[in-house]
């Protein structure tokens, strides 16, 4: 009898591990495979269900399913594809480069889930109670969609001035969550637009200040953007009237990530500074090369 027990506990276990492996398979593949052959695919399933084969509402389910993981899970889920491959194959310098690019594709890739449904809710809540506040923030995420999603495919370098145009939507965005407990300021040189910028860092130290800055203190703050140039350095600032830092926290993922990027990317002509201001808070400053890009469209 006890044989037979585990030999049955054996085989459910087995039909779990085959399972799992095949919905691992099925995301993976949902990850990397191009939209054109999922829409195709799709178009195939919706076929079926108009056969015995298949129940519509199959259909419908796989459709919206995957459509849901694709644009909330999927690039992440190819991004750490990618590491690991390159994890793989690190061992040298420019595999290291890989390495991190392939990091931080996923950094960029997140779009954090958390942040979209939240914003979402958002929406849904004030449909009822502020129609016109509720469509403001639907134009504010569709221009934050539209300003990040290119970013994250692109593996080269964007401009100050699409980090600025992507900080404004997505600081238009937590304005409406936060209401009079954020507020805002920009200084940025028109003629800076153009220079040449690594894309999601600015976002990456936004979101550092106000997560461990301003959230954590009940009236809320202030975020101060600024950017400089002194001799051939373009300096920008993220400064908040926060709780401050930890001195002896160190580097969360993001900062790290920032860090080792820039360390790849300009070696020891460029670095990230935390610094704690007289008057409180924290200013995150990156500084790098300037390089103007007259052809660039900011």
């Amino acid at each position: 009898m006890g044989n037979r027990t585990r030999s049955v506990l054996s085989f459910v276990g087995e039909i779990g591990d085959t399972a799992s492996s095949l919905w691992w398979d099925f995301f993976d593949w949902l990850a990397q495979v191009p939209l054109r052959q999922l829409v195709v695919t799709w178009m195939l399933a919706f076929l079926l269900g108009l056969t015995p084969v298949l129940h519509p509402k199959q259909v419908a389910f796989f459709i919206v399913g995957s459509a849901g993981l694709k644009i909330l899970a999927g690039g992440k889920r190819k991004a750490e594809i990618e590491g690991r491959k390159a994890a793989a194959q690190a061992g040298t310098e420019s595999l290291e480069r890989r390495l991190v690019e392939a990091q931080m594709s996923a950094l960029q890739a997140q779009v954090e889930p958390h942040f979209l449904f939240n914003t979402l809710a958002l929406i849904g809540q004030l449909i009822e109670t502020d129609p016109p506040e509720a469509a403001k923030i639907h134009t504010h995420l569709i221009e934050y969609l539209r300003a990040t999603l290119p970013q994250m495919r692109s593996r080269g370098n964007g401009t100050l001035g699409r980090q600025i145009q992507m900080a404004h939507s997505y600081l238009a965005i937590m304005q409406a969550r936060m209401k009079s407990r954020l507020s805002v300021s920009f200084d940025v040189p028109k003629e800076l637009e153009s220079a040449t910028f690594p894309p999601m860092m600015l976002q990456i130290l936004i979101e550092n200040s106000i997560k461990h800055g301003l959230e954590p203190k009940v009236e809320g703050g202030r975020i101060d953007i600024r950017a400089s140039v002194s001799g051939s350095v373009l300096q920008v600032d993220v400064q908040d009237d926060g709780v401050g830092f930890n001195a002896y926290a160190g580097d969360g993922v993001g900062l790290t990530n920032v860090r080792e990027r820039l360390k790849l990317m300009y070696g020891t002509r460029a670095q990230l500074l935390i610094e704690q201001p007289m008057d409180g808070g924290c200013r995150a400053s990156i500084c790098i090369p300037f390089a103007p890009d007259i052809f660039a469209k900011p």
